[in-house]
């Protein structure tokens, strides 16, 4: 009556042994770790940089526990903190010979203990908070004003342009304060550029001003369109930090949305706030200068000099090119940047697509210097390097480029991405900065695990004394729900907070509640004259639906405190979810089958061990 078929315990050994592998990383704890990744987008990481970086330790006598090679990063495992400081120390002066124009970043960071073996089986610890890890805290400012009145110096160039094509004459363009102001000298213009304007350029509102030589056009961007250029000023800010903190190696960032004109960063196991600080600043954007070309700049380059009004940069490869330093075009004139490949050869290439001013800008340049060099300069924390030099063959119009030239796929890619997001879209500025050590978290960490350990072994205690054999069969039911609930987080590699502690503690209080109405359930059947057997049946059966519905219930909470939570509170929610859905295996099937490896294969049971 109570027997399971071989498949269920089968399915229950899978399940234990699944939840005790992909629980066992998070016992090993972390050691300090040094990690590198790429300064510049053009600089690549790969096995011949591992050689290096193990030389480089060897040579100064630091022994790796490990050199872990990812797609954006190397880390190199260490024993302690002093071998960690004398590594970064050596790999800095190894890889950066140049301190003033570092082609890598060398940061302090913290990496899993546990075997290699385990992290093959991409068994790895869930991520810690802040609160737990340590690390840094910054709470940054955005002036979207600043955005907005871009979005104006952007618009004044498009109404520029709309107004050159038609041959309507005006007599000048300004952006005043928060609106853009077209003069005029006549009705008749003014009335054709209304109806231009108007059509062409649906986010403003248009009047008219003035009368006799004072004929004006002002234009104010409306309501929804101001707010979304805002609002979209202050996501790219958030992408754009995104894309800078990946070269921090942080395992799981927080960077959110606070209010209407704030982001919250958060960077859990970086302890160097100073290079935290020259990550978020960074800007990458774009340069266009004509390449210096002309019979004098040539014999000047040829007698070793640098002609009057050059620069000498470096093309990929190393080869110097000189360049002019009158700059034709910049990043802010970019809209769009896609990686692609080339509609003649199929090389890899990058898309650029500029707005109205760029546009024009382009096209008379390229017009004016048919067969000369053109250059596109990558431009990073002041330092320029030379992505491509091409001739120009052909005027390109349309607002419309193509950067192409010994450039792999991957390098397209990065480049495309470095254009798009690498600078901010408005100014930041950094308000609150908080530095929790590692020694804190530890702190936090112990209390925490104490906290939980110490309900775990009240509940269980309560459970065997008022339940004896029963009570043991819902203790280990219990243990193995808190197993398969850590084993869960850390697959899913969750992000553990204090909170997050918390929901573990509440939920081996709720757990266990499923189990005590099965065995009350079973109790019940006894007093009524069953049999054991079928009190055991019947208990199971009959409690099942009471269970189910209480935590649905529950679990309805959880889901809303995880769709309209934010930040603790969404940590909370998503470790209470995950704990009713395990204590629903566990309480019922689990115990269940404990149940039925003791008393099942008993013909003639006279009594049951439940108090």
């Amino acid at each position: 009556m109570n027997r399971y078929p071989l498949w269920k315990y089968v399915l229950m050994g899978m399940a234990f042994c699944l939840g005790l592998l992909y629980t066992l990383p998070n016992f090993f704890g972390e050691a300090p770790a040094v990690q590198v990744s790429a300064a510049k987008a053009t600089v690549k990481l790969g096995s011949d940089i591992g050689d290096r970086i193990r030389q480089t330790l060897s040579q100064a006598g630091v022994q790796d526990r490990g050199v872990f090679i990812e797609a954006n990063s190397i880390r190199v495992r260490l024993a302690d903190t002093d071998q960690q400081l004398k590594a970064k120390d050596a790999l800095q002066r190894s890889l950066n010979p140049d301190a003033n124009d570092p082609a890598f970043v060398v940061a302090l960071n913290l990496l899993s203990a546990s075997p290699r073996w385990l992290s093959e089986l991409r068994a790895l610890p869930m991520y810690l908070g802040l609160d737990l890890r340590g690390g840094v805290h910054f709470l940054l400012q955005v002036d979207l004003k600043q955005a907005a009145i871009k979005r104006y110096d952007a618009l004044a160039g498009d109404v520029r342009s709309l107004l050159r094509d038609k041959n309507l004459r005006h007599a000048g363009i300004s952006r005043e304060a928060e609106s853009i102001r077209v003069s005029f000298r006549d009705l008749d213009t003014r009335g054709k550029s209304l109806v231009l304007v108007r059509e062409s350029l649906s986010d403003v509102d248009w009047v008219t001003l003035g009368e006799g030589d004072s004929l004006a056009l002002i234009g104010k961007l409306k309501p929804e369109a101001e707010k979304r250029a805002m609002e979209n000023a202050l996501k790219q800010n958030i992408s754009t930090l995104n894309n800078r903190i990946n070269e921090l190696g942080v395992a799981e960032p927080i960077i959110a949305q606070q209010g209407n004109d704030r982001i919250v960063v958060q960077l859990p196991g970086v302890q160097d706030t100073a290079k935290a600080k020259d990550i978020l600043g960074r800007t990458a954007t774009l340069e266009v200068r004509m390449v210096c070309d002309s019979p004098e700049e040539i014999a000047s380059i040829s007698a070793g000099t640098v002609p009057f009004g050059c620069e000498r940069y470096l093309e990929r490869g190393g080869v110097p090119v000189m360049v002019r330093k009158q700059v034709i075009l910049t990043g802010d004139n970019l809209t769009d940047a896609q990686a692609g490949f080339d509609s003649n050869t199929q090389e890899p290439a990058v898309h650029l697509s500029l707005d109205a001013k760029g546009a024009r800008i382009f096209r008379d340049v390229t017009r004016e210097n048919i067969g000369r060099r053109m250059a596109i300069l990558l431009v990073e924390k002041a330092k320029g390097e030379v992505v491509t030099a091409p001739v120009i063959r052909s005027e390109i119009g349309g607002g419309r480029v193509q950067i192409s030239g010994r450039m792999t796929t991957e390098e397209a890619n990065d480049v495309a991405l470095l254009l798009r997001a690498g600078s901010l879209a408005a100014p930041m500025e950094i308000i609150e900065e908080r530095t929790i050590g590692p020694s804190l978290g530890a702190e936090n960490i112990s209390k925490g695990f104490h906290s939980t350990l110490w309900g775990f072994l009240a509940v269980t205690s309560f459970m065997v004394i008022y339940y004896l054999l029963f009570g043991v069969i819902s203790s280990l039911a219990l243990a193995t729900n808190l197993l398969l609930l850590v084993a869960v987080l850390s697959l899913l590699q969750a992000t553990l907070t204090l909170p997050g502690i918390a929901a573990i503690a509440l939920t081996l209080g709720m757990a266990i509640d499923a189990n005590v109405l099965i065995n009350e359930r079973i109790r019940e059947e006894l007093r009524n004259g069953a049999s054991p057997q079928a009190a055991i049946s019947a208990g199971y059966d009959r409690a099942w639906d009471t269970i189910l519905d209480s935590n649905i219930t529950t679990l309805i909470a959880g889901i809303a405190l995880l769709v309209f939570g934010s930040g603790p509170v969404r940590g909370f929610a998503v470790v209470h979810c995950l704990g009713i859905l395990t204590s629903m295996f566990s309480a019922v099937f689990f115990s269940r089958g404990l149940v039925a490896a003791w008393y099942g294969s008993r013909r003639k049971l006279a009594k049951l061990s439940i108090g």
